[in-house]
């Protein structure tokens, strides 16, 4: 593989690891634990992996020495610092025993079922350290959900002696970690399954889980582009920029850019809801922002928007939710009608108060909420443009208003989302150690005999050295949701707290940026020089955790 000259450097990097995993671990129980919510229906169905006690590891002399087999699959969408996942991972197993070996499941979970692998040798690990992006074994979104499956990836676990399957993945990908870990376990096959916490989302967080990993690098990334645009927005002076981010179910990305670059508007999808706020709303509040400016003579601006906004409008949402249910439902019915057949037969098989959203819509944005769906059987909402729909709402509206002489400025609008810039950037000091840490737990609950846990790290705000590291059984963090039309166990998604310090430490603020210019240009990520530059967590994180 060619590598560039910061590869190369980065390459070097010795990922630094909490006290409690630079040798031997001993582990500490906690209490048993109980899922969320809905806990009898989870326990039924996961009666030999519910109620485990949560796991931390401590220093110990007690020298392990576990011969094992392990595999390991990526699954779902990229993050910075899976590779620094799968390196922890296969340097503690060598450590344990040099005659430990990890297999890798090519192209996500369907590698385990198609039985497509290769092994991890120490030549070839190493070319990967501190890398972004997931093309050490690439990934893919087969879900593990069926028992053909389940039966089809024991043989090849069988064949190579795989003692435990490790699942890098996001909620969804960890609650089939969890059912494989069930089926495994109901069989007694001795198998076991870790899962470890992956997202640039952010939305897989909750009392165990401080910060899915990919988050620190996306958020730092996507924040020196929009710091780069604000700096062009600020010298050219004639352009508002309307920016949509990842984060399909939550805005966690998008108030960390807005913490980080203080932009003029920073749209957040849960206030949204919690407000029930139209999509004319949110229209008049930008509009009245440039307004605002314009008075000043600014004629330019910078709009933050979640990529998951348009599901979020009430209306909107509710609207989504039926079609959801009506194409899971009747999907085969409709897909082969034309497209005004297939406009005619959702406004025909709607309630009336959806129908009349759904008639209002943008003819665009109708047809992209009722067409392809994503493998669970939901919108693909990074499909649709809700940055150009709103800004050109906008546009009307200031129309309007210039008729009216209410508006006196001008308007002119560019468009950009920022979602693949960031999935894969080299992972940043605190991705990369995280990650590492993640991949030494993962090995170390596979050392000692557990099965449906999923790799934690705490404490991530102190010094790297105090760091708390363990694991946390994953039906603790599940519920039962609706998805496709039917109700399954899954983990519950974190949406950004509207009474959390990260969203009140934007709101205490945003007034003054909407009509001051108070842009920070945060500049590239930093893996050399002070500390305080290139290794600090997220300001969410931060706050979050009160340092």
């Amino acid at each position: 593989m060619e590598k560039s000259a910061l590869q190369q450097a980065r390459g070097a990097y010795q990922p630094k690891l909490p006290i409690a995993l630079q040798g031997s671990v001993k582990v500490k129980e906690g209490a048993p634990t109980q899922s969320v919510d809905n806990q009898e229906e989870i326990k039924a169905l996961f009666p030999n992996t519910y109620g485990m006690p949560l796991i931390e590891f401590e220093k110990s002399d007690e020298v392990n020495n576990a011969r094992m087999n392990v595999g390991v699959i990526l699954s779902g969408g990229q993050a910075p610092g899976g590779h620094n996942v799968i390196t922890g991972l296969f340097d503690t197993i060598k450590k344990l025993n040099p005659e430990n070996r990890l297999y890798g499941f090519l192209m996500g979970p369907g590698g385990l079922v198609d039985h497509n692998y290769i092994e991890l040798t120490e030549e070839y690990v190493n070319e990967y350290r501190n890398t972004g992006g997931f093309d050490i074994i690439g990934s893919g979104r087969t879900k593990l959900e069926k028992v053909d499956q389940f039966e089809q990836g024991l043989e090849i676990i069988r064949e190579l002696n795989i003692n435990a399957i490790v699942i890098i993945g996001g909620d969804d990908s960890n609650t089939n970690a969890c059912v494989l870990a069930e089926y495994y376990a109901a069989k007694n096959y001795g198998v076991q399954v870790i899962g470890c916490p992956k997202t640039i989302d952010g939305d897989l967080k909750n009392s165990q889980i401080e910060t899915s990993f990919g988050f620190d690098t996306a958020t730092k990334t996507y924040s020196e582009l929009i710091g780069n645009i604000e700096r062009d927005c600020k010298s050219a002076r004639k352009d508002w920029h309307f920016i949509k981010l990842m984060g399909r179910s939550a805005s966690h990305i998008a108030l960390e850019c807005a913490l980080q670059c203080q932009p003029n508007i920073c749209l957040i999808s849960e206030e949204v809801e919690a407000k029930d706020q139209s999509l004319n709303d949110i229209v008049e509040q930008i509009a009245t922002a440039v307004a605002n400016r314009a008075a000043q003579g600014n004629n330019f601006g910078i709009v933050l928007i979640p990529e998951g906004l348009i599901e979020f409008i009430p209306a909107i949402g509710r609207l989504i939710q039926e079609l959801n249910d009506l194409l899971a439902a009747h999907g085969d019915d409709y897909k082969d009608l034309d497209k005004d057949a297939q406009r005619a037969y959702i406004l025909e098989h709607l309630s009336a108060e959806n129908a009349n959203t759904f008639a209002t819509l943008p003819e665009g944005v109708a047809r992209q909420l009722s067409l392809d769906r994503d493998p669970h059987g939901n919108v693909q909402v990074s499909l649709i443009e809700t940055e150009k729909l709103i800004s050109e709402m906008v546009e009307n509206k200031l129309k309007e208003w210039k008729e009216e002489g209410k508006f006196v400025g001008k308007f002119a609008a560019l468009h950009h989302f920022f979602g693949y810039e960031g999935r894969c950037a080299a992972p940043s000091n605190f991705d990369a150690d995280y990650c590492y840490a993640l991949g030494t737990s993962a090995a170390q609950l596979i050392a000692n005999g557990k099965t449906g846990y999923m790799a934690i790290v705490k404490n991530t705000t102190a010094n790297t050295d105090e760091w708390k590291a363990g694991g946390v059984p994953i039906t603790m963090m599940m519920n039962m949701e609706r998805r496709n039309g039917e109700m399954k166990p899954v983990i519950r998604k974190a949406l950004v707290e509207l009474d959390g310090a990260p969203f009140k430490c934007f709101a205490a603020q945003r007034e003054r940026w909407a009509l001051e210019t108070c842009y920070v240009y945060p500049g590239p990520i930093q893996y050399w020089g002070p500390s305080e530059v290139c290794d600090q967590p997220t300001k969410t994180l931060q706050l979050e955790q009160n340092s």
